[in-house]
């Protein structure tokens, strides 16, 4: 995509949801300077890597009655993330299951925010 399209390496995003949401912690740690800023919904990561995430900009979502993905996923990565000096966001929707990317998408408040994060 490089060498067809200008792209600015310094506002390159990653959002996923459910095996996505996975898939963007796990990104996320293996290359965490590569990254402006990350969307994980409704997935987990490795709480042992989650020091590497400290400064990347996160914003997590998660529904708090979701049965396909547990909910403590999301607060143990933001929890460690925290603990290892990091100030993620986090947002626990109440009473919503697995589908907590309608929300999250559809509100501007999220786009706003991912698209003001550049990469230093």
């Amino acid at each position: 995509l490089r060498k067809e399209f200008s792209i600015d390496e310094k506002r390159l995003y990653m959002t996923g949801l459910s095996m996505g949401g996975f898939g963007t912690w796990d990104a996320l740690q293996r290359k965490p300077d590569y990254f402006a800023a990350g969307i994980p919904i409704c997935g987990g990561g490795d709480v042992k890597q989650a020091a590497k995430l400290k400064n990347v900009p996160i914003w997590c979502f998660h529904g708090d009655q979701d049965t396909a993905v547990k909910v403590a996923r999301s607060r143990e990565m933001i929890a460690a993330i925290k603990e290892a000096g990091g100030m993620p966001k986090y947002t626990e929707y109440p009473n919503v299951g697995h589908d907590s990317w309608s929300a999250t998408y559809r509100n501007p408040e999220v786009h706003a925010w991912l698209f003001g994060q550049v990469r230093k």
